[in-house]
């Protein structure tokens, strides 16, 4: 992995970036969600550094670790449907009230798009939630193409939507580069033949980013738009 001074991606065409834990710190969100479900299912709270860690893998996943601090796999099972319904409901009545946009996040959408780098948005995170969060917080406009982890057969770390946004853009997954927090991203894109940038504050499920392989660790959206070239 380079030192981000020395990175200069040239040739790229698109930019897909990743939601939680890049453009937004959506942790508040889910620690409030997630323990209202817990509440209801008459569970203890958890911190919120515990939830952030169970983050990346979509809903689905999230809702299995909370459960498994408390229940078996059968019991996992057992209270799945509940909590999804419970969570899902909590979620959608504050989507966005508590979370906030990163530095640099929208400096570097204005400077991706006045490049004519087309911009796509892909999440694991269902695309009802995504959608209202993206509007709530005045990014949606920037992105062409917006996938949500419901919106498409398979999710990350699968290569599949990644790939899919390069078919609908017209490009070569080689003039594509993947901006993210995780290794979901990375994996991805490596897999898809895309580029890959990390930025280093977000969720990476609790392990360190530098352990990722990418092509860079960026500061923020805006050091990655300076390194991105048409």
């Amino acid at each position: 992995m380079n030192a981000p001074e020395r990175i200069a991606l040239r040739g790229i065409r698109a930019a897909i970036i990743d939601l939680d834990g890049t453009m937004l710190h959506t942790a508040p969100d889910f620690h409030v969600a997630v323990n209202r479900m817990r509440a209801e299912l008459d569970l203890a709270p958890l911190a919120i550094e515990t939830i952030t860690n169970f983050v990346g893998k979509g809903t689905e996943n999230l809702m299995r670790r909370v459960l498994a601090v408390d229940f078996d796999a059968d019991g996992v099972e057992r209270h799945f449907p509940q909590a999804l319904e419970s969570y899902q409901r909590h979620y959608l009545a504050i989507n966005g009230d508590y979370s906030s946009v990163y530095p640099g996040v929208r400096e570097g959408l204005g400077e991706l798009q006045a490049k004519g780098v087309r911009l796509a948005c892909v999440t694991n995170k269902p695309i009802a939630f995504a959608l209202p969060l993206l509007e709530k917080t005045g990014l949606r406009p920037y992105f062409e193409l917006v996938y949500g982890g419901d919106s498409l057969p398979k999710k990350k770390p699968d290569p599949y939507p990644f790939l899919k946004v390069c078919e609908d853009f017209g490009v070569q997954p080689q003039e594509a580069v993947a901006i993210g927090d995780s290794s979901n991203d990375a994996q991805a894109a490596r897999a898809a033949g895309c580029r890959v940038l990390n930025v280093p504050y977000g969720y990476n499920h609790g392990k360190p980013i530098h352990d990722v392989d990418s092509d860079g660790i960026v500061s923020s959206l805006l050091d990655a738009a300076h390194l991105i070239s048409a």
